[in-house]
């Protein structure tokens, strides 16, 4: 079998689901400045131990996140194990930086792993192969590293074995401790410049010991999926072995179907933000995206082959925000209605129309009307092509006719009245097409 059919068999589900929720959540969140504030503003490890010496979420119930996301109709989730600081939301044999060590001496990924299988969603770990903590992690002339311009560090040896070894055993540790694990979120590859011509210029690929990695990935757990952030291009048509199973462009919807380089489909995932920020940010201008805006994206990375992976970013108390529970509240009821166009669908046969979008599950055709203009909305070229036409969210007969002022446009084109009073949402109303 080839990795390009692996890759298809392991990632079936994934492309059935569609709709994840990322967990963006650490010590953070206490600062509430978003997750990359340690970088940002180049705090010192020392500094940065007062909110390890603080971390004590007492209201985190993952049971509550798990319900919001079950409720918003999302099938997966990804809660961040390690992000770029190094603190562990897990217990880990190989560092003292973790929750268990806090506080709250509780394992919170074991808790949230417990609470979101019990929902029936899928479960995902993120990882950042980034790791501001430990000290053969490259400091000085490292991108992003917080002691980045520190002179103090300047010539400083780092045993980039030990890190690699570190951090390999910790993915371990996430493979084998906590059961069946869907989906491995690696973060993320990158180029620095003003190393270059050492072994820190490419933070990619054989830098991380991919092949290694991810042949002990699969040796442990031979289905659960990765991304694409361990480098390598999941687009050839030969890809790396270390190239991953999905394709994740962030916070950037691409403008087509992702494809390899000979025409076949990537599976692909847009990550992004609800808010502004990954981490909670208190001290941040809000920008929530409103619930049409989060529904169309969604319908969006549907009808071009992919998935949406929306983050929520928990409070220093273990609380998601109340404006991200509603906006999701809100996805949730209109997922509800109309998910049968969102679950297991993908690119239409059909060019995209003036109205919207469409997607589409062999037979089904789901046309997304966003924009009705007038009472009559035209679909070009389905004249002939369909055999009935219901409202999905409630079933209700549709007419399909070519009304006698329709001089226009020929008579290969279909026309379904939408005129009438509750037949509009105003979010996005799905019409759900059976083709001959």
């Amino acid at each position: 079998m080839t990795l390009y059919e692996e890759r298809k068999l392991r990632t079936e589900w994934f492309r059935q689901d569609r709709f994840g929720m990322f967990i963006h959540w650490g010590l953070y969140s206490i600062p509430a400045r978003g997750e990359w504030v340690k970088s940002w503003e180049k705090i010192s490890t020392e500094a940065y131990q007062q909110y390890f010496d603080e971390f004590n979420p007492t209201r985190y119930n993952p049971k509550e996140w798990a319900k919001v996301a079950k409720n918003a109709g999302m099938k997966y989730a990804v809660l961040t194990a390690k992000h770029h600081d190094g603190f562990c939301l897990f217990d880990s044999e190989y560092t003292d930086y973790k929750s268990t060590n806090t506080k709250c001496k509780r394992d919170l990924v074991r808790e949230y792993i417990e609470a979101f299988r019990a929902e029936g969603i899928k479960i995902g770990l993120y990882y950042s192969l980034i790791d501001w903590h430990h000290p053969d992690f490259p400091h000085y002339g490292d991108n992003q590293h917080p002691m980045r311009d520190n002179e103090s560090y300047k010539g400083v040896e780092h045993h980039w074995d030990n890190y690699t070894t570190y951090f390999h055993n910790q993915v371990r540790e996430l493979l084998t401790n906590y059961g069946k694990i869907d989906l491995l979120w690696f973060d993320f590859s990158y180029q620095n410049k003003a190393l270059e011509g050492t072994q820190f210029e490419f933070m990619s690929g054989e830098t991380w010991k991919a092949t290694e990695l991810v042949k002990m990935i699969r040796s442990i757990q031979p289905d659960v999926i990765i991304d694409n952030r361990l480098g390598g291009d999941c687009k050839k048509a030969e890809p790396e072995f270390y190239s991953g199973d999905f394709a994740s462009p962030e916070c950037m919807m691409p403008t087509d179907p992702i494809l390899d380089e000979v025409g076949r489909p990537v599976p692909w995932e847009l990550c992004l933000t609800l808010d502004n920020n990954w981490g909670y940010a208190k001290h941040k201008p809000s920008n929530y995206k409103t619930t049409r805006n989060v529904i169309e994206m969604l319908v969006e990375c549907v009808s071009m082959g992919g998935n949406m992976l929306i983050n929520v970013g928990p409070n220093a108390k273990g609380e998601i925000p109340k404006e991200s529970i509603r906006i999701l509240s809100e996805v949730g009821e209109w997922m509800k209605k109309n998910s049968e166009s969102i679950y297991g669908c993908t690119t239409s046969d059909f060019p995209i129309p003036r109205f919207g979008r469409y997607t589409q599950n062999g037979k089904m055709l789901y046309a997304h009307v966003y924009h009705r203009f007038t009472d009559a909305v035209c679909l070009p070229g389905l004249g002939n092509k369909a055999k009935k036409a219901r409202l999905l969210e409630d079933g209700c007969e549709l007419s399909m006719s070519r009304p006698w002022n329709a001089f226009v446009n020929g008579s290969e084109d279909l026309y379904i009245d939408l005129g009438i009073p509750g037949l509009y949402d105003e979010n996005d109303t799905v019409i759900a097409i059976e083709l001959l």
